[in-house]
């Protein structure tokens, strides 16, 4: 799994104290980012975070793009729709040797990681297989419509990989690119961080909110799962280990100002 930040809003926190300045002063446009020095800016930022205001919060984006993770990850990823998502096409990209990503438990296990090699194995051939069939009958009835062999070929392939595809597994691997605003990231972190996350998902939360705190100190320094901001809010789903929790985000927040 590999995170990285792409881009971003040039510097949100001030972006977003412009904002709650224009909500809470009567200064113009042209005047809001005046005087918003580091010291400033930071007292707008927690006077947001005081009285829960989040809308001016949405003004500041970030762009990361993620790799080496499971399409299973991308089933979760996705239920946060306030973002926006590009990912690897299985319909275009053909993956005749695909990786995928093996859950650690299994790993773990020498007979069990030794069963899913298998079931990966027999994935990859079913798919060449299927591809292979299925690009055959495209391009002969292309070619018998009067298409040119050249072109027949390309796009009975594209064509054949399309229902190929559904015999790849969630743990296929996959790539994206995905914005959310500020605020959206706040909700992920607050919901994946958490330890009753699917690991997958929290493993890359984790290092998204790591890539946040270093690009915007003052803006995320609350961020993470509920249980660091107060008490644990599953109840009898709670993991029990909130005082743990409380300690690793500190500390990954601690390593970043560092």
């Amino acid at each position: 799994m590999k995170v990285t930040l792409i881009a971003q809003t040039g510097e949100p926190e001030k972006i977003i104290a412009a904002a709650a300045k224009l909500c809470y002063s009567n200064s113009g446009v042209e005047d809001l980012l005046c005087g918003l020095d580091e010291e400033k800016t930071s007292k707008f930022l927690d006077m947001l975070s005081e009285m829960g205001h989040q809308s001016p919060v949405e003004h500041a984006s970030f762009t990361f793009g993620i790799e080496g993770v499971s399409r299973a990850f991308l089933a979760q990823i996705t239920r946060h729709r306030i973002a926006s998502y590009s990912v690897q096409s299985q319909r275009y990209v053909k993956a005749s040797d695909f990786k995928f990503v093996v859950p650690p438990e299994i790993k773990a296990i020498p007979e069990a990681e030794k069963c899913f090699l298998e079931a990966m194995d027999n994935s990859i051939k079913a798919y060449n297989s299927l591809a292979d069939m299925l690009e055959e009958k495209h391009f002969k009835a292309m070619v018998e419509s009067g298409t040119d062999e050249k072109s027949a070929r390309v796009k009975a392939q594209k064509k054949a990989i399309e229902d190929a595809r559904f015999v790849l597994p969630n743990a296929a691997e996959t790539k994206m690119v995905v914005t959310m605003n500020a605020r959206s990231l706040m909700n992920f972190f607050n919901i994946r961080c958490c330890n009753r996350a699917q690991w997958e998902i929290k493993a890359v939360a984790d290092e998204m909110l790591r890539l946040c705190c270093k690009a915007a100190p003052s803006l995320f320094k609350n961020a993470g799962p509920s249980c660091i901001r107060g008490a644990c809010p599953e109840g009898r789903m709670s993991c029990g280990k909130a005082e743990e929790v409380r300690a690793f985000y500190k500390e990954l927040k601690k390593e970043i100002e560092g």
